[in-house]
C-alpha cells in the first residue's frame, strides 16, 4: 500500500485516510517530485528526444495533479474548517509551482531545442499536435517574457488563486448562512407535497419543530429554492427567498464586490503582459472561437435572433398576471417570474412539471441512463455493492464501466444530493486519467459526477424533476468523454479539449431525455411501473419550448456579461461596485422587472471561483449547444439507438480528446461544418 494516500495511484482511493493534517506534507512531497522530474528534463538538453522532453513533461506533474485533484475534490464535496485551512495554506505553493513551469528558461530552451530538430517534424500527428499545443501554451503563459515579466506573472497567478478561492468560499458560506423557517402551514399553499416533506425533514434534522408541532425549513440550495420560487403562492415569502438568493456574495461578511474588481484587474494585467489586448483574446486564442470579438459576435447574433420573441414572451407574462388579477398590465417583481411563468405554462399546455416527477425515481433514471449508454455507445455499467469500495460519504455510489469488448475502461463515483459541506451546482471531474500508455499497456480512468438534486424523502426514494434528469445525463456525457479517452498523451486525453467544445458530449446526452424511445427505457411510475402516459408526454414536448427565447436570452446575458467584463476592463476600473454599469451594459438581455433584479456577478462561480475557469468562456454553453443540436440531427435521421452512429461518435469525438482540432473532429462526424439553424429549430425560434 502506498505510504501517502493523496499520491496513491490506486483506482480505489482511501478517502478516510485523506486527512487535513496530511495535505501540507503530501503536497510538498508531490511538488518536490515534480521539481525533480522537471530538472531531469532540463538536464537532458544536450540530447533531446520526444521521450525525454515533451513526453517527460506530460508525465512530470502526474503525481502532483493526482494529489491536488483529491484535495480540491474534497473541498468541493466535504468542506470543513480544517480542510479549508490546510487547502488555503498550500494553495499559494501549488499555484506558484504550476504557474512557474512555463517560465523556467532552461525547460523552455530544452523544449524549443527538440521542436527545432528534424525528428520533431517527423512525429506522428498526435505527438506533433502535442508539441504544437505545448509550445503555444508556454508562450501564452509567458515563456518568452523577460525575467521581470516572468516574476510579475508568477505573482499574478498566485494572487488570482487566492482571490478566486475566497470568492468561492464567500458564495458557499453565504448560501449556507441563510434559512427560512415557516411555522404556519397555510403559508405553504401551492408548494408540492414532496417539497413540504423535504422542508419538514430538514427542520427536524436541525432540531426545529417536532412531529406534533411541525415547522418547515427552506434554504438557498436548489432542491429547496427552485420549487419554492416556482409554486409557492405566498408572494411575501417568495420575495424573502429572492432577496436572500440575490444577495449571496453581495453583503458582508461575504461580499465579493472588491474581489471581482481585483480579479478583473489582474486578468487584464496578465493579458497585457502576454501581448494581448484583453483577457478574452488570451484565453480564446486556442479555442474554437479564437477571439473575444468572434465570441461576442456569436453571442450578440443569438441576442438579435431571439429579441422579438423575447420581448413578446416578457409582455405575455405581464399580461397573464393582469388577466388573473384584474389589474393593469405592468412590470412584474423579480420574485414573481418563476411563479407566473409556471402558471402561464399550465394555462397554455395544461402541464405541470410535477406531474412528471413520479415517473423519475432516481434508481430507474440511473438504470435507464446506463441502458442508453449501452445501446448507443456499447458501454456496460455495473454498480459495486455499498461498502465494497470506499467513498467520501455514505450516499456516494461507485460504478465500473466496460466497453463493447468487455474491457474495463474506467470507474466513477456518483454523489447526487446536497449537503452543507458541498458546493452548489452539478459537475464532473477527472480523478485519474488513464487510457493507453506509452509502453502499450492501458490503465482505467477514474472520474466522479456530483450534483445537488432532490434527495429522498423519509420512507421514499428520490423522485426527480425532468430538469434534474437532464442534469444527470449531462454530467454523464462529460464522464464518458473522460472514460472513453484513447489518446496516449495524457494532457490531450478525455475532456482536456477546447472549452467551447467540451460541452458537446454533455449536452448531446440530454437529447435522449426528450425522445419517447429513450424515456420508455426508464421513465416509469415509482409505484405502478407504468410509462409516461402519451397525453402527458405530448404536453411535455409541446411545452418544451415555452419561453425558449427567455431561456436563450438568459444564457446570452451571462455570456455577454462575461465577455464585456473581460474585453473592456477599463469600464469597470476604480468602481467599488461594478453592478450598476454592468447591469446597464446587458439591460437589453434582462427581463424587465420592478424592482430591477441584480446580475449574478457576485455569485457567478463559473467565472470567479477559479483563476480561469469559464472566465471569457461562458459563451461556450451556447456555442456547444449549436454543435450538439446539429450533431443530434444525425441520430434523429439514422436512429437514436443506431449503433453505427454511436460507434462513430465514440471513434471520432469521444475517444479523440484534443488529439486534433475540434472543428476537424466535428467535420469527421458530420461531414460538414456546424449549422446554427438546428439549434434555432429545436428551440422553436426558427421554422
Amino acid at each position: 500500500m502506498h505510504d501517502d494516500p493523496f499520491s496513491d495511484p490506486s483506482i480505489h482511493i482511501r478517502w478516510a485516510a485523506l486527512k487535513p493534517a496530511l495535505v501540507e506534507p503530501s503536497m510538498d512531497a508531490a511538488i518536490g517530485r515534480a521539481e525533480a522530474a522537471l530538472r531531469a528534463i532540463e538536464a537532458g538538453a544536450g540530447n533531446p528526444t520526444f521521450e525525454n522532453t515533451f513526453l517527460a513533461l506530460d508525465e512530470a506533474t502526474d503525481g502532483l495533479n493526482l494529489a491536488w485533484n483529491r484535495v480540491t475534490h474534497l473541498m468541493a464535496v466535504a468542506d470543513s474548517p480544517e480542510l479549508r485551512e490546510a487547502h488555503n495554506r498550500v494553495l499559494p505553493r501549488v499555484s506558484a509551482f504550476f504557474a512557474r513551469i512555463p517560465l523556467r528558461p532552461a525547460l523552455w530552451a530544452t523544449l524549443k531545442g527538440f521542436a527545432g530538430l528534424p525528428a520533431a517534424g517527423a512525429l506522428p500527428p498526435v505527438r506533433a499536435r502535442f508539441v504544437g499545443e505545448t509550445l503555444a501554451e508556454f508562450r501564452d503563459a509567458g515563456a518568452d517574457l523577460p525575467p521581470e515579466g516572468r516574476a510579475r506573472l508568477e505573482a499574478i497567478q498566485a494572487e488570482l488563486a487566492q482571490l478566486t478561492q475566497r470568492y468561492a468560499e464567500n458564495v458557499l458560506d453565504a448560501t449556507n448562512a441563510w434559512q427560512l423557517v415557516v411555522e404556519d402551514e397555510s403559508r405553504l399553499a401551492g408548494l408540492p407535497a414532496r417539497a413540504r416533506e423535504r422542508a419538514q425533514a430538514e427542520a427536524l434534522a436541525k432540531g426545529i419543530g417536532s412531529p406534533g408541532r411541525p415547522s418547515w425549513r427552506f434554504t438557498l440550495h436548489m432542491p429547496s429554492l427552485e420549487p419554492f420560487m416556482t409554486y409557492l403562492e405566498d408572494d411575501g415569502l417568495r420575495a424573502e427567498m429572492w432577496r436572500a438568493a440575490s444577495s449571496v456574495g453581495a453583503a458582508a461578511p461575504h461580499d465579493n464586490s472588491p474581489l471581482i474588481s481585483q480579479i478583473l484587474e489582474l486578468r487584464a494585467e496578465k493579458a497585457r503582459l502576454l501581448g494581448r489586448e484583453h483577457f478574452a483574446d488570451l484565453v480564446l486564442a486556442r479555442r474554437m472561437a479564437k477571439t473575444g470579438d468572434r465570441a461576442l459576435g456569436f453571442t450578440e447574433d443569438f441576442q438579435g435572433r431571439c429579441a422579438a420573441a423575447f420581448a413578446r414572451e416578457c409582455r405575455e407574462l405581464e399580461e397573464s398576471k393582469a388577466r388573473e388579477t384584474g389589474r393593469p398590465s405592468g412590470r412584474l417583481a423579480p420574485w414573481e417570474l418563476g411563479y407566473r411563468a409556471e402558471r402561464l405554462r399550465r394555462a397554455h399546455y395544461d402541464f405541470d412539471e410535477e406531474e412528471l416527477r413520479p415517473y423519475f425515481p432516481m434508481d430507474r433514471v440511473m438504470a435507464g441512463l446506463f441502458q442508453v449508454a449501452g445501446r448507443v455507445f456499447g458501454l456496460r455499467v455495473t454498480e459495486r455493492p455499498r461498502g465494497e469500495v470506499e467513498t467520501w460519504h455514505p450516499e456516494v455510489l461507485y460504478y465500473d464501466v466496460l466497453d463493447s469488448r468487455g474491457v474495463h475502461i474506467g470507474s466513477f463515483y456518483a454523489d447526487w444530493h446536497p449537503r452543507e459541506s458541498k458546493r452548489g451546482g452539478a459537475w464532473m471531474s477527472a480523478l485519474i486519467t488513464g487510457g493507453p500508455q506509452p509502453d502499450g499497456s492501458r490503465k482505467p480512468h477514474l472520474g466522479q459526477i456530483s450534483g445537488n438534486l432532490t434527495p429522498p424523502s423519509p420512507g421514499r426514494q428520490a423522485l426527480l424533476s425532468h430538469r434534474e434528469v437532464e442534469t444527470i445525463f449531462h454530467e454523464f456525457g462529460h464522464l464518458i468523454h473522460h472514460l472513453l479517452g484513447e489518446v496516449e498523451i495524457r494532457s490531450l486525453n478525455g475532456t482536456n479539449v477546447a472549452w467551447d467544445f467540451v460541452e458537446l458530449p454533455s449536452q448531446i446526452m440530454e437529447n435522449w431525455c426528450w425522445e419517447r424511445e429513450g424515456l420508455d427505457l426508464f421513465a416509469r411510475h415509482f409505484e405502478t411501473g407504468d410509462p409516461i402516459p402519451e397525453a402527458l408526454f405530448r404536453k411535455m414536448t409541446a411545452a418544451r419550448n415555452f419561453r425558449s427565447a427567455c431561456a436563450t436570452m438568459r444564457q446570452v446575458s451571462f455570456a455577454k456579461l462575461d465577455l464585456l467584463m473581460h474585453m473592456r476592463p477599463a469600464d469597470y476600473r476604480g468602481r467599488g461596485d461594478i453592478e450598476p454599469v454592468l447591469r446597464e451594459s446587458i439591460s437589453a438581455c434582462l427581463i424587465p422587472t420592478e424592482p430591477p433584479a441584480p446580475t449574478i456577478v457576485k455569485r457567478f462561480t463559473h467565472l470567479f471561483a477559479d483563476p480561469v475557469g469559464y472566465a471569457a468562456g461562458y459563451y461556450s454553453y451556447k456555442w456547444a449547444e449549436v454543435l450538439d443540436a446539429d450533431a443530434f440531427t444525425r441520430f434523429r435521421r439514422e436512429g437514436i439507438f443506431n449503433e453505427r452512429v454511436g460507434r462513430e461518435f465514440v471513434e471520432r469525438i469521444l475517444s479523440r480528446g484534443n488529439s486534433a482540432d475540434p472543428a476537424e473532429l466535428f467535420r469527421e462526424f458530420m461531414g460538414r461544418d456546424p449549422d446554427p439553424g438546428a439549434l434555432l429549430i429545436r428551440s422553436g425560434l426558427a421554422a
